[in-house]
């Protein structure tokens, strides 16, 4: 409980005081004035006698000097308000320690002014007909009013009604009777004797409401004690100077699972190791404890593992030595408690947090910790430690095409075989999504983890049964080794992740140990990758246009668009080079957008047979957004629908099943003619042919080549797919063509249209603008 008001010089408010208002706590304030009203019942005696001596005195005063029965009359009719005032006090004894209303203490102004009223009768009326009776009256009522002042205080209402209107009858009467100095000194004498009251109500209401603090604070303290006590979770105990046990308590017996009189006099030790006690296989923390104890020193906090009953606890116990009068030391006293649900808990935080909820492997942070500790072991002993990266190959296809559930099983299955393949010197875990990791503590053998990555390889290959799918994916690893490729564990997982990528760049199903070379290229592909980023906003992005002719008659049937990047500070920029850098960065979305603007507003510049043709990236085509960038583009630029030709590659359908055709389809909706490029280079599947309208095939430069080499099997391929798309309605498109023999060649073989530097290289716009409006043959390079 808080106390209301504060222990200033005016600690309790007056009108709270007089109960005319309520406090801020209505209940305890209900209390205090129940307090009050008690305490004017234990005075209700007192002031009872006080009047009757009153009455007696003015009786004797006035008798004779006025009329017998207005003596009587005045005489009872005190007695009976005084009786009553009392009865009505004495009737208050339940508010000894229960509640007291507003109305309760302003009734008591009504007992006040009553008595008030009935002695209001001497001064007023009897010393009228008795002038020389004044002083004597004077003085019974000062008395009268001091009694008053005494047995009223706690009912300060009631006091200041009976006093004011004692003091108001003596002061008229004074002044009737020009007596102005005992009038004035009888309003001081009055004002003394209500301040008096006030502060003794306050006493009474401050002492109380302390009384009320304290209480609730000990009923407080005494149900904290026996939840204490209750809940036997910490403990007392004490050991004499040879460190046993004395004055054993209950609840220490109890925790041990002893009784009393079996652990007096027993050592700590003994009692804290159990069954370990005989074989001498202590806890650290017990022996860190015996090492205290010998020392004489404080500990606090101490954990170590107790067995009670058979089964493992985890105590806390804190301590300091004890030393008598004279200074010596007689044992220690401590405190003890069991936190074997707090360590229990802990336990399961930190693996929660260390271990890989979905395959119970490591996580990232316990992997980077157990690489930290193999570092710092390696760099002790001078040997080596190593770090692989693990990334599945084609696991995206499994969660894209059986949905998440099937490939987080197919990631426990994983997880499942890495386990069998690691030793007591190799820590498997998951880094996140596809991603697993090993450590390598003693790596000083190059061939053994040369072995290993391999193993990893070839065990994560083997088709898996899921849920009764075969599953194929694969694996590829990337190796560092410390110290030669970093000597902090950060700087050995970067080293590792360039080798992962440079395995993943190579197809996959590799292991690539690192170099520094791969970590100049992917300095450079940073900087490459911020210039990009700002590159398509400083207008260093252009498009080359190559000619595309008619094989007949040669003349101009179109251009295709080509994209470059000249860089101020780098110069030309391959486009093998950039174009991944920007699918990867995600950076093809607004690139590819401004590619499919500017080819279709330039487009509209020549005559209506040329066409224009784009490539696309898989990016773009997984991108839902892009069937409206191409319609926006058609619509703002004019240009007609069957005038624009998307060229996508084989690699579109390899990534999500039928997605990609969706989008093709889509496309085909707005007119839009497409192009299958490098056909045959890739996996060469006959049912993109039939699931997708396409308008022709291209036919790669390498197959050209090699046909005019007279390799068979380019000549058969070229045969194979002038046949295939002729019966499927489609044109074909030969790839760099650059001499004259090989035009006769692919004439000869069927093929629809040419494109390559025989024809023209790609032009600059301007050239490819003039070369448009031209008639006739088709400009041909020198």
């Amino acid at each position: 409980m808080k106390l209301p008001f504060s222990p200033g010089p005016v600690p309790v408010p007056l009108w709270q005081l007089l109960g005319i208002r309520n406090g801020d706590d209505p209940e305890l304030w209900g209390r205090l004035r129940a307090t009050q009203l008690f305490v004017g019942r234990r005075l209700a005696l007192f002031l009872l006698a006080a009047n009757l001596s009153g009455a007696v005195a003015v009786s004797i005063l006035f008798n004779g000097r006025v009329p017998h029965w207005w003596l009587a009359t005045w005489f009872v009719g005190l007695v009976a308000v005084s009786t009553l005032i009392t009865l009505r006090r004495l009737n208050t004894r339940h508010l000894a320690e229960g509640q007291a209303s507003l109305q309760e203490m302003r009734d008591t102004a009504l007992e006040g002014l009553a008595l008030a009223a009935i002695w209001s009768f001497p001064p007023l009326v009897f010393a009228a007909t008795a002038p020389a009776a004044t002083f004597d009256l004077w003085m019974i009522l000062s008395v009268l009013m001091t009694a008053a002042a005494f047995a009223m205080a706690p009912l300060v209402l009631a006091a200041l009604s009976f006093i004011g209107g004692v003091a108001a009858s003596a002061i008229l009467l004074l002044l009737l009777q020009q007596a102005i100095i005992p009038a004035l000194a009888t309003l001081i004498f009055a004002a003394l004797l209500v301040a008096a009251c006030i502060t003794r109500a306050r006493f009474h209401v401050m002492l109380r409401a302390i009384e009320l603090n304290l209480s609730d604070s000990n009923e407080t303290v005494s149900l904290l004690l026996g939840e204490f006590e209750d809940s036997r979770a910490d403990w007392l105990w004490e050991t004499d100077a040879q460190r046993r046990l004395c004055r054993v308590s209950t609840r220490v017996a109890s925790a041990l699972g002893y009784t009393p009189d079996q652990l007096e006099g027993m050592s700590l030790l003994q009692a804290l190791a159990g069954p370990s006690w005989d074989t001498g296989d202590f806890s650290p923390g017990l022996r860190l404890l015996a090492d205290k104890l010998k020392r004489r020193e404080p500990f606090r906090d101490l954990v170590l593992p107790v067995i009670v009953g058979g089964k493992q606890h985890w105590w806390e116990i804190t301590a300091s030595p004890r030393h008598d009068e004279s200074g010596r030391f007689v044992g220690f006293r401590g405190v003890g408690s069991d936190v074997t649900e707090q360590r229990t808990s802990a336990d399961k935080i930190n693996r929660l947090a260390r271990f890989d909820a979905l395959t119970g492997l490591p996580n990232r942070l316990y992997v980077n910790e157990a690489l930290a500790r193999a570092l710092a072991e390696a760099e002790r002993w001078g040997s080596r430690a190593a770090f692989m990266m693990i990334d599945l190959d084609r696991f995206k296809a499994v969660n894209d095409t059986l949905g998440h559930p099937i490939g987080d099983r197919l990631l426990g299955r994983v997880a499942e075989r890495l386990g069998q393949l690691i030793t007591e010197n190799e820590l498997i875990g998951r880094l996140g999504g596809d991603e697993f990791a090993v450590v390598v503590n003693d790596a000083t053998d190059p061939a053994r983890v040369e072995s290993l990555a391999r193993t990893i390889i070839d065990t994560l290959s083997q088709p898996y049964e899921v849920d009764q799918h075969t599953l194929y994916i694969g694996a590829s690893v990337g190796v560092a080794t410390s110290p030669r490729d970093g000597r902090t564990a950060e700087t050995l997982i970067r080293s590792a992740d360039l080798a992962l990528y440079r395995s993943k760049d190579a197809g996959g199903g590799v292991f690539h140990a690192y170099e520094p070379q791969l970590h100049v290229d992917a300095e450079e592909r940073r900087v490459l990758e911020m210039a990009l980023r700002k590159a398509l906003d400083r207008g260093e992005l252009q498009l080359d246009y190559q000619p595309v002719v008619d094989a007949t008659s040669e003349r101009l049937s179109g251009f295709e668009a080509l994209l470059r990047w000249h860089n101020p500070e780098f110069g030309t920029i391959s486009p093998a080079k950039f174009i991944p850098l920007a699918e990867e960065t995600r950076l093809i979305g607004p690139i590819g957008e401004w590619v499919v603007r500017t080819a279709c507003e330039e487009a509209t510049r020549w005559p209506d047979d040329v066409r224009v043709a784009i490539n696309v990236s898989p990016e773009q085509l997984h991108n839902p957004n892009f069937v409206a960038v191409v319609a926006r583009t058609l619509a703002s630029t004019k240009l007609a629908p069957h005038r624009l030709e998307l060229e996508v590659t084989e690699s579109v359908f390899m990534r999500e099943g039928t997605g990609a055709v969706k989008v093709l389809d889509r496309i085909l909706e707005l007119g839009v003619r497409l192009s299958l490029d490098d056909f045959g280079t890739g996996y060469s599947s006959l049912g993109y042919l039939s699931r997708t309208r396409f308008s022709s095939i291209k036919i790669d430069r390498s197959f050209v080549t090699a046909a005019a080499k007279g390799v068979p099997e380019a000549l058969a391929i070229i045969r194979a797919v002038v046949a295939l798309a002729g019966s499927l309605g489609m044109a074909t498109t030969a790839e760099g063509v650059e001499t004259s023999d090989e035009l006769t060649l692919v004439r000869a073989l069927g093929v629809s249209k040419i494109q390559g530097f025989y024809f023209g290289r790609p032009l600059p716009v301007s050239e490819a603008r003039a070369l448009a409006g031209r008639t006739g043959p088709a400009f041909r390079a020198a």
